[in-house]
């Protein structure tokens, strides 16, 4: 008989994914990406233009070279300038809230939102926001909350060129449009870790680009 290996988290990934495109699917004002490979969902002035001027100026306070697990531009693979707001801070925590209670979740497993900045020429490269769980960091992630579920990205101005997020194995590429929220989910409904949700912050060819991303894992995140 052959053993199958366990999945980390998948219970927990396939519960909270129902849960939540149940919630989402259900807003008629929410549209979603019409594709059968991954769940990926568009919320239309989830920000004022107000918040997000207002978190274009904290990105420039915060921002510093972005980094992958410790080390920072593995081969240019992300060049852009990111940085985490204070929790704390009371516009932070009430638009934080606003994205728990669009999407249903716990408020204790939400990562603290992060403000990411691309310049001219600067990317993010295709990648899955989830876990490799055979990679050394699991270990410590798995003990932070576990396994990424869901992600919530909102796009703050309007880019000159360039800039769109492109989920490569989908063929989708969204175009940053002020205030709209961008959420998804990283699992299949069966509770996998979804290869098809791969996608890339393409190049900024002109102007700026400004976003601010919130992960959520499968348990309290720490």
């Amino acid at each position: 008989m052959t053993k199958t290996t366990a999945i980390p988290d998948q219970d927990a990934l396939r519960r909270i994914g129902a849960k939540v495109r149940e919630r989402l699917e259900n807003d008629p004002e929410i549209y979603k990406v019409p594709t059968d490979r991954a769940e990926i969902f568009a919320v239309p002035n989830f920000l004022s233009p107000d918040e997000c001027r207002r978190f274009i100026t904290m990105i420039d306070v915060v921002a510093r070279p972005s980094e992958l697990h410790e080390t920072a531009y593995i081969a240019k693979f992300r060049t852009s300038y990111s940085g985490n707001f204070n929790p704390n801070d009371p516009f932070v925590k009430g638009i934080s809230r606003r994205i728990d209670d669009l999407l249903g979740m716990n408020p204790v497993t939400g990562e603290a939102i992060q403000g990411q900045r691309y310049l001219p020429g600067q990317e993010f490269k295709p990648h899955n926001d989830w876990f490799y769980t055979d990679q050394e960091y699991w270990k410590l992630e798995r003990k932070r909350g576990g396994q990424r579920c869901w992600t919530a990205m909102a796009f703050l101005n309007k880019v000159e060129e360039g800039g769109h997020t492109h989920f490569t194995e989908v063929g989708a590429s969204i175009e940053p449009k002020p205030g709209v929220l961008l959420v998804w989910n990283n699992a299949t409904p069966e509770g996998e870790p979804n290869v098809d949700t791969m996608h890339a912050g393409t190049p900024v060819i002109a102007g700026a680009k400004y976003v601010l991303t919130k992960w959520y894992r499968t348990r309290k995140h720490s």
